[in-house]
């Protein structure tokens, strides 16, 4: 493709170079440059690409964007933004694949995972072929790809989005995240349906403050033909001023929203409740326990309602959704105690998911959890209050600790449990703080293993390792088994 298509509709300041020249590639990662490519240079959270120049045109890159006027020179592009620029750059080579798609955008806190895959399983079931973009993984049908980040980079978005439409998809339902809002990379697309799931604190490290995280949030509403948010959320009053898109509201707690739920029976196993939708009614049953469920599928049932299901196939449908990993999940142990593995990392979702647990179990609730290094500082203490008021016992230990001290992060989250009754201890190293949880679990104890969910990898100082609690828990058990022999 010729460079000066690629750049229709870029906010182009100057050039010092033929836009005839063509072009075999598109990439912002240096190391992934290749002969004849366009380098884009961005200035990013943790390393300025403008920086990584020398080496993109040493592996033959023919061109480079960039927004910095100190680097404009030779065959290099200069650009108002980046970041934005990268996002039409992508679309453009790749013929804007989106446009063949029909996008549904999940943003939010807590919940947009689960979200994701009951509308993906209800479009499937109603005969429409689903691709899934998300944090677990990718999705084109049934095929799984692996994906590093919630919403891809720009440049990968756009190659997913051409990827699902050569092989058919009809819809994608994909979750937005509000640093991929932020950085623009889902810039330009129309969704016919956005959700907004809640609003709790989260990322602050990034935006700052909770309104910039509200207003990041908010943008997906800006590219939507109709919302469909939480009016139990305060956000969403917020989310409608600033952006008027058409609504579509769901409620739990009120009668407010246009879609409701109504004489809700929690199970150990699942959930039972009355969708009431404009004078339409229908019995719900899902697979997935807890309260935060009948958020995560009135969600979902307001949407496909939207898409224009009828409410009737779209309750049938859900019958048969199953859980979703890392969220609430069971993991075999063949003992008389539970073990469950939740994402839970935030305050807000490990509040919902102890009283989820609190609601069911029979013996003493038991949570092994830490907080992400790098990242948000203040959530600490708040998610030690709330596993020491809804925990029998605690087990305080390392999440991914990153290029922190994993002690020091403790030592913050202890501040919560100051005072408390509930028992504790501190065991930094995450392995063997599953190992004493495990070593020490009583008759009918729920031992809720919080924070890493779906991860399969722990991030450390040294870099990233595997670290799946699944197997570990197999291990372990396996060990005290031979111990006893």
């Amino acid at each position: 493709m010729k460079l000066r298509e690629l750049l229709r509709g870029v906010d182009v300041v100057g050039t010092a170079n033929s836009l005839d020249c063509e072009i075999t590639g598109v990439c912002q990662d240096s190391r992934k440059a290749t002969p004849g490519c366009l380098f884009v240079a961005v200035d990013g959270v943790l390393s300025d690409g403008h920086k990584y120049i020398p080496q993109a045109m040493e592996k033959g890159a023919a061109a480079v964007v960039v927004e910095k006027p100190e680097f404009a020179a030779g065959n290099c592009i200069l650009v108002r933004d980046s970041r934005k620029a990268v996002t039409q750059i992508a679309a453009n080579f790749y013929s804007h694949p989106a446009e063949r798609l029909k996008l549904i955008g999940i943003t939010g806190t807590n919940g947009k995972t689960t979200t994701t895959y009951i509308v993906k399983h209800i479009l499937e079931q109603a005969g429409h072929r689903v691709g899934l973009i998300g944090t677990i993984q990718n999705m084109i049908g049934e095929r799984v790809l692996e994906t590093e980040y919630t919403t891809p980079e720009s440049i990968e978005l756009q190659a997913l989005f051409a990827e699902m439409a050569d092989a058919g998809v009809e819809y994608v339902v994909m979750e937005v995240s509000s640093h991929s809002l932020a950085q623009h990379r889902v810039d330009g697309l129309t969704f016919e349906v956005g959700i907004f799931t809640n609003l709790t604190q989260d990322h602050l490290d990034f935006h700052g403050t909770m309104q910039e995280y509200l207003k990041a949030k908010a943008m997906l509403f800006s590219m939507s033909k109709i919302g469909v948010l939480n009016a139990d959320d305060p956000a969403t009053k917020e989310i409608l001023a600033i952006t008027g898109v058409k609504s579509y509201t769901y409620s739990v707690d009120t009668n407010d929203g246009d879609i409701t739920a109504k004489n809700i029976s929690l199970k150990n196993d699942r959930i039972e409740f009355e969708a009431v939708a404009r004078g339409m009614i229908g019995r719900v049953e899902v697979a997935i326990p807890g309260k935060f469920t009948a958020y995560n599928v009135l969600a979902s049932i307001g949407c496909c309602l939207c898409l224009g299901l009828p409410l009737a196939d779209i309750i049938g449908s859900l019958k048969s959704v199953t859980g979703v990993k890392g969220r609430v999940e069971v993991v075999p142990t063949g003992r008389d105690f539970t073990v469950l593995i939740d994402y839970s990392h935030t305050p807000d979702s490990l509040y919902n998911v102890l009283q989820t647990i609190r609601g069911f179990a029979e013996g003493r609730v038991v949570t092994v959890f830490g907080c992400g290094g790098d990242r948000d500082r203040t959530k600490r203490p708040k998610m030690g209050k709330i596993a020491a008021d809804l925990s029998d016992f605690a087990v305080v230990t390392s999440d991914n600790p990153r290029t922190e001290d994993p002690h020091a992060i403790i030592e913050e989250i202890l501040v919560g449990l100051e005072g408390t009754k509930t028992p504790y201890v501190v065991v930094e190293n995450r392995r063997d703080a599953i190992g004493y949880a495990l070593a020490h679990a009583q008759t009918k104890d729920v031992i809720l293993l919080a924070g890493k969910g779906h991860e399969t990898y722990q991030v450390l100082a040294q870099g990233k390792i595997h670290f799946d609690e699944r197997e570990i828990v197999a291990e372990l058990l396996g060990q005290q088994e031979e111990s006893k022999q």
